[in-house]
C-alpha cells in the first residue's frame, strides 16, 4: 500500500511523543501490506472499524485514533486525521466531505 501522507503522523508524534512508535509501526506494516477489503485489514488489525468511508484503527493501545480512506484498487490509504481518543469522540472529523458522502 502506498501512504499518503506520513507528514500527518509525523506531525502527530510531535506533539504525542508517545505515539511515534506506534504510529511508525503501522506505517511500516501499511506500506509492506497488499489490502483488497476489510477481511485483508483485520488480519493485521482486527480492532479496525468501518464508520462512514474510513477505516478507523486505534493506535497505541487505544489511546488514539488513526482515520484512514483506503482505496483498495490503487492500493492507497489516506491518512486523513490523527486524534487523541477524546478529540476523536467529539466528532468533528464527520463533518469532513468524504465522510459525508459515503
Amino acid at each position: 500500500m502506498r501512504v499518503i501522507s506520513r507528514r500527518k503522523l509525523r506531525e502527530f508524534w510531535e506533539k504525542h511523543s508517545d505515539a511515534k512508535t506506534s504510529l511508525l509501526l503501522w506505517y511500516q506494516r501499511t506500506i509492506n501490506a497488499k489490502w483488497h477489503n476489510l477481511a485483508d485489514v483485520h488480519q493485521v488489525y482486527p480492532s479496525a472499524d468501518i464508520v462512514g468511508s474510513f477505516t478507523v484503527f486505534n493506535i497505541g493501545g487505544n489511546k488514539y485514533r488513526l482515520i484512514t480512506f483506503i482505496d483498495y484498487e490503487s492500493q492507497i490509504v489516506f491518512t486523513r486525521y490523527v486524534f487523541t481518543h477524546a478529540e476523536y469522540d467529539k466528532e468533528k472529523w464527520k463533518n469532513d466531505d468524504w465522510f459525508k458522502n459515503s
